[in-house]
């Protein structure tokens, strides 16, 4: 483009007011189509989001099955609760009865090898009274009660224990109870086995369809009925001065523990 030559200014002023007059349209007009391309760009994203209002995904195949496990283990603790109840009318006296039976049983225990850990006691004192319908009520003393529950982990030590209510005059024994020490290692082992079982099911219906089994999409679990088998005890007469009986020989038994589980399978 030729500049004018000369020393005119007016004609310079007019090229130069002519020549901005350009840049300013063709930046204008290139703002415009930005512009225009701008609100375009909006209109349609809007449009795809309103498509997919109250639409659904694509709906991916799965498929559920069904998983079951069940192991079994040996009762290896045994649970009883031994006790001494009095009365007294001096409530100082009452406890301190109490306590020396108490005292030499938790001893005696320890010298067997319970540990203390295993030993749960429960205490309560309340007042005694008698009812007569000339009198009414009528204080009769002051009731202790103390207990201790014990875990047995060695049951070969189960006649040693219970033969310590008879020689220490405990009034309260209650019967053996038969229990697992760690029962969620059995319930692992037993959900292994549920989604063992599971996969090799899904494995099995994935093929039958001609497809693929994929990644795990959902999965619940829960536990099933757990069947205890009481163990039959062996007796003997008179143990440790009880003058009743006590187990000779004992089998804890055994238990089952199942596991149910449902898994949903991506097919591929």
């Amino acid at each position: 483009m030729a500049l004018p030559t000369g020393g005119n200014k007016d004609s310079m002023w007019d090229f130069y007011g002519s020549f901005g007059k350009k840049i300013v349209m063709t930046a204008a007009a290139i703002l415009l189509v930005y512009g225009v391309v701008y609100v375009g760009t909006l209109i349609r994203n809007n449009i795809k989001q309103y498509n997919f209002i109250g639409k659904t995904d694509r709906m991916e195949r799965t498929i559920t099955v069904a998983g079951f496990g069940k192991v079994s283990g040996s009762n290896d603790i045994a649970v009883t609760t031994m006790g001494y109840s009095n009365t007294d009318k001096d409530v100082a006296k009452a406890q301190a009865d109490n306590k020396k039976v108490m005292d030499q049983i938790f001893a005696e225990l320890k010298k067997i090898g319970i540990a203390e850990k295993d030993l749960q006691s429960s205490y309560s004192i309340y007042p005694d009274y008698n009812y007569t319908e000339d009198r009414g009520q009528e204080l009769k003393g002051y009731r202790v009660s103390n207990s201790l529950t014990i875990k047995i982990r060695d049951l070969n030590k189960i006649s040693n224990v219970l033969s310590l209510a008879g020689k220490y005059g405990a009034t309260e024994v209650n019967g053996l109870s038969f229990t697992i020490d760690e029962p969620e290692n059995l319930k692992s082992q037993a959900r292994d086995k549920a989604l063992m079982d599971a996969k090799v099911r899904g494995e099995h219906l994935a093929k039958v369809l001609g497809l693929r089994l994929g990644g795990v999409i959902t999965y619940n679990e829960y536990e099933g009925g757990t069947d205890f088998y009481q163990p039959q005890l062996m007796m003997k007469d008179s143990v440790g001065g009880m003058g009743g009986t006590a187990p000779a020989a004992i089998s804890g038994g055994s238990r089952d523990v199942s596991m149910n589980v449902n898994v949903t399978y991506e097919l591929l």
